[in-house]
């Protein structure tokens, strides 16, 4: 298996397992999460950014060929989540053992690396393929790499 996929495999399984915490025994903790300022409802937004979790990272294990959209996708995801992790620093709020300002603002730094794997696993970043390797990808696809 290409490290590509594999990156690929384990973001969408983390993101399928963030989601369905957001539905269950987590929900309290990402609740915490959402800044009073958000205009919506706390648990509205708890439930809803675990579907979207669970739909992405679903689709970005299962459907292979969509990589790209899907991991651009998530790359746009991570990017609008990170407010709220700017304002859980910022607010002194504490969840998922991010209870000092240091480990709130260190976890800042785990945002773009999100991004940049949500780029990296959908195919989006490293050097321009070729018609060639483009066609070949895709046989690896339905072969099942």
């Amino acid at each position: 298996m290409k490290a590509q996929t594999l990156g690929r495999v384990v973001l969408g399984g983390f993101l399928v397992t963030a989601g369905v915490l957001h539905l269950t025994t987590q929900r309290d903790e990402f609740r915490a999460q959402v800044p009073d300022w958000f205009p919506v409802d706390e648990d509205l937004t708890v439930l809803g950014s675990g579907v979207v979790e669970i739909a992405l990272g679903g689709a970005f294990v299962a459907l292979p060929r969509h990589r790209r959209t899907v991991g651009a996708l998530l790359a746009a995801f991570f990017v609008a989540i990170f407010p709220g992790n700017v304002a859980q620093y910022l607010e002194g709020t504490d969840a998922f053992g991010l209870d000092t300002d240091r480990a709130r603002f260190v976890r800042l730094f785990f945002q773009p690396v999100l991004v940049l794997w949500a780029l990296w696993a959908g195919g989006l970043l490293g050097r321009r393929r070729t018609g060639v390797e483009e066609e070949r990808e895709r046989e690896e696809v339905e072969i099942g790499e």
